[in-house]
């Protein structure tokens, strides 16, 4: 499992930066003045060099939202009973959560991933890929959350999820999350990352109060006391291992291979966000691949993209995860695309340039 990891991950290579100038140039010839669409030009600016130089295409596109459980749950982090974990999929699988208005409103595709819910099986549905890995983890304010292995089968599923979207031509995805209490292990991720304090990042989740959000912040820090040599060994897997979920670690390996397939990645909010640290951490250029879909109204937020020199398209007061602002940002990745492919050219239609 450990050699499949590494040789998927030794395939992601960086964007070819020799190409900016061409599609600038392309970009700056459409009738508008130079940068007046801003972020949407920066946008179609990155698709055009992870498409290597190429008629842009923003279709298909599809989410993966990703479930599991958490045995830090049991701590008490979170309003909501670990059951509703079980109950949303059935709801994704129903068609009545905002994951799914919001995909189809994008035009995406959206599966349902079962990495590592609670519970047995679901019934067979075309739109869920059941591929638990183990019925939820251990609880990581006592030890490890996941064995390694654990977190490589995880990592697996999650490029092989990009590997199944690629083959179906798939040209852009999303990151979506399901798990009660997964704030928890996100927020110890960040801190063991990017060096940021319990306090700082932990926020109210499904809407803790005060008192809780203290409560919630000391059992982050017993997390990355007792998992204090996965940590100071430097091994981005074996942190992810001691510290994520079988969701978060599949979302990273799909952040993983979206890069390896060189398909663009829209990654969702404060989960999501902490999945991709992971994979930025075991490889730094994912980040050519990705797009901080928006800002989570979850507090530490702010600063864990801060950290990581990150500028989330949409500022919507969002906090719900399951992808639905990985959805509402493929709606600007398909903007960019229409502009860049589109739009006329000053030539085109006889329209004077700006002097210089």
């Amino acid at each position: 499992m450990q050699k499949e990891f590494d040789t998927a991950v030794a395939a992601i290579q960086p964007v070819d930066r020799s190409l900016t100038d061409k599609g600038q140039a392309h970009l700056d010839s459409l009738t508008k003045p130079q940068g007046s669409l801003g972020r949407l030009e920066d946008l179609a600016l990155q698709l055009f060099l992870i498409q290597e130089g190429q008629a842009l295409q923003a279709d298909p596109m599809r989410i993966y939202t990703v479930a599991g459980d958490h045995g830090v749950n049991d701590e008490g982090v979170s309003l909501f009973p670990q059951e509703v974990t079980r109950q949303m999929i059935l709801n994704f699988l129903g068609g009545g959560a905002g994951i799914n208005v919001l995909a189809k409103t994008a035009g995406a595709q959206l599966y349902v991933v079962d990495a590592g819910s609670c519970g047995g099986g679901y019934d067979e549905h075309p739109n869920l890929i059941q591929a638990k890995i183990a019925p939820g983890t251990a609880n990581l304010a006592q030890g490890p959350a996941m064995t390694r292995d654990q977190c490589l089968q995880a990592l697996m599923l999650g490029i092989d999820l990009a590997d199944r979207a690629y083959a179906d031509g798939v040209k852009i995805l999303g990151t979506g999350d399901m798990g009660i209490s997964n704030t928890t292990p996100s927020t110890a991720l960040y801190c063991a990352f990017l060096g940021l304090k319990p306090l700082e990042v932990t926020g109210p989740g499904t809407g803790l109060d005060s008192d809780a959000v203290g409560r919630k912040a000391e059992v982050v820090a017993r997390g990355l006391k007792v998992n204090r040599s996965a940590l100071e060994s430097g091994d981005a897997v074996e942190i992810l291992a001691a510290l994520g979920g079988l969701e978060i670690a599949t979302l990273a390996g799909l952040i993983l291979g979206g890069a390896k397939n060189r398909q663009l990645v829209s990654v969702d909010g404060f989960i999501s966000t902490a999945a991709y640290a992971a994979a930025w951490k075991i490889c730094p250029a994912v980040k050519d691949y990705c797009i901080i879909s928006h800002a989570s109204a979850e507090p530490g937020h702010a600063k864990a993209v801060s950290a990581m020199d990150l500028d989330p398209l949409l500022h919507l007061g969002f906090r719900l995860g399951e992808g639905t602002g990985a959805a509402c940002a493929m709606y600007l990745v398909r903007s960019a695309v229409d502009m860049y492919n589109n739009m006329a050219t000053f030539a085109d239609a006889g329209v004077a340039e700006a002097h210089d």
